[in-house]
């Protein structure tokens, strides 16, 4: 559960076992993934899934808004559903956690300090490609 914060949706075990202030820690599309993916076989008005989850309307039209543009659910209507598409649920949420759980461990990338030791030529392989 240490990446739980930065996932997009959560499975349905996390969903039952997890209090609602460890989920309130989540962000609104995460918060909003979460819900329609715990309820997959149903679509929502924004409305409802603002009540439901305890955030302002707008915010939760503008993170279905986002959310859709990514492909993870989809809009009919004024009423909006989870992606039936598993393979890109997982693929988005995987990367997610992914790169979460390897930050918890190893600590966030500082750019910075990959700029100092970036060679200042191109590796030859990428200039063969030009």
């Amino acid at each position: 559960m240490a990446y739980l914060s930065s996932t997009m949706s959560i499975d349905r075990d996390t969903f039952e076992n997890t209090s609602e202030d460890e989920l309130a820690d989540l962000s609104i599309p995460d918060q909003v993934l979460g819900f329609l993916a715990a309820n997959e076989a149903r679509a929502f008005k924004a409305r409802k899934i603002a009540s439901q989850i305890g955030v302002d309307e707008g915010a939760v039209s503008t993170a279905l808004s986002r959310l859709k543009d990514r492909g993870l659910v989809e809009h009919k209507a004024t009423y909006w559903a989870v992606t039936d598409d598993a393979e890109r649920l997982e693929g988005y949420s995987g990367y997610e956690r992914a790169t979460a759980l390897f930050n918890d461990q190893l600590g966030a990338e500082d750019k910075e300090a990959w700029r100092e030791h970036a060679p200042e030529e191109p590796h030859p392989s990428a200039e063969n490609e030009q």
